[in-house]
């Protein structure tokens, strides 16, 4: 297996629970990860139907004038509409110059606890929140499922993580990517790498996502129907003592058409601990990461993307 490829891994055997796929899968998980950091996932149980319906919805949305949008803006718990031009990679080396997204986009957070503040949402899109948390429904279960493939493939137990992320701490955007023309150090988003324990994109027909390699070249992951691409986040890197890559990436639009995405970034719950795994550290390899929670890693890295417009949005109230 090249680490300039993206490879593909099929889950219908392990989701089956035919004798021996979970390990298999497992095994294959593991390699890529190590050596990736970025994978397709075919056979996930996602109904098509459903990303579609979450794809028109995200369109629906955008489509909106300015001021609907507007009425629903970002706020402190990182819920609601993000505009155009709004938020600048920060949290990470590797753009050495800092210049605003050329994006915009919705944030969803889980609707599971009464007592957490509610999603915003738009008053003149009534399905909008039916099909985006029946969406974060579907994609969550997904993710609940991939948990034991993980596990072994860090020869834990397959049950490891889940009690350590019954409660994520995940969230959905929906993002918009206009066609524009990109001047230098302009992306749709900056290159970067996700916070998140893992990222589930589901696959659309405008491309425009790339990942640097381990070789430093930058790719484009083709599009092939139905998949979702899978990525390791930081979160995940840190938990494995930067066993499993936490890869950099990309996004434009070089189309002449409208670009969404709407990726699905799983975190474990808030108060989940992150420090090294067992069977990712020995005495020739200490950790190489400060013990913290999810909740406060994640307060980090929200604050360097994002405060400057949350800060602007309350100065203007």
């Amino acid at each position: 297996m090249s680490d300039a490829a993206i490879p593909l891994l099929d889950l219908g055997p392990a989701f089956a629970g035919e004798p021996g796929a979970l390990e298999e899968a497992a095994a294959r998980l593991r390699h890529i990860c190590e050596t990736v950091g970025f994978l397709f996932i075919a056979n996930h149980g996602v109904p098509w139907s459903l990303v579609d319906a979450t794809f028109d919805a995200a369109a629906r949305f955008h489509a909106q004038p300015l001021e609907a949008k507007m009425a629903v803006k970002l706020d402190d718990a990182m819920q609601g509409y993000l505009p155009y031009k709004s938020s600048t990679t920060r949290a990470n080396g590797l753009v050495a110059v800092r210049k605003p997204n050329e994006n915009e986009a919705f944030f969803v957070n889980p609707e599971r606890d009464p007592a957490q503040p509610a999603n915003r949402w738009p008053e003149a899109m009534p399905d909008f929140r039916e099909v985006t948390l029946r969406y974060f429904a579907a994609l969550e279960a997904l993710a609940l499922r991939l948990l034991p493939v993980y596990a072994r493939a860090l020869d834990m137990p397959a049950d490891y993580f889940t009690p350590l992320c019954d409660r994520s701490l995940s969230s959905l955007r929906l993002t918009h990517y206009p066609p524009v023309q990109y001047g230098s150090d302009e992306y749709g988003i900056a290159p970067h790498t996700d916070s998140s324990f893992f990222t589930l994109l589901a696959q659309n027909p405008v491309p425009g996502l790339q990942i640097r390699t381990q070789a430093g070249e930058w790719i484009s992951a083709p599009v092939i129907p139905q998949t979702f691409v899978v990525n390791t986040g930081d979160v995940l890197n840190r938990w494995t003592n930067g066993r499993f890559l936490s890869t950099p990436h990309r996004a434009f639009n070089t189309m002449d058409a409208p670009r969404y995405a709407i990726p699905y970034f799983f975190h474990p719950n808030s108060e989940t601990m992150i420090e090294a795994l067992p069977t990712c550290v020995s005495e020739a390899n200490p950790p190489r990461f400060p013990a913290q929670t999810v909740g406060e890693y994640m307060a980090w890295f929200r604050g360097q993307n994002y405060n400057h417009f949350r800060k602007g949005a309350a100065a203007a109230e």
